[in-house]
């Protein structure tokens, strides 16, 4: 997901975002453990995309806080 498509989103879909990505993440983690990863790049990209919501997040509400 690239920022620009995260910029655009609202709160309450950022969280939903956040929340699916922490879902997906732990479903990756769960099968690399047991050997049925196909694409072990596919867990960097889901961390790097929970870094941008989060920051998005913050950067939202210090912008309400002004």
């Amino acid at each position: 997901m690239k920022a620009t498509e995260i910029r655009e989103l609202s709160d309450k879909e950022l969280q939903e975002k956040l929340n699916d990505l922490k879902a997906e993440l732990f479903n990756l983690r769960f099968q690399h453990a047991i050997n049925q990863l196909d694409n072990p790049m596919r867990l960097n990209i889901v961390k790097k995309d929970i870094a941008r919501v989060k920051t998005q997040i913050r950067a939202n509400e210090l912008k309400s806080a002004q």
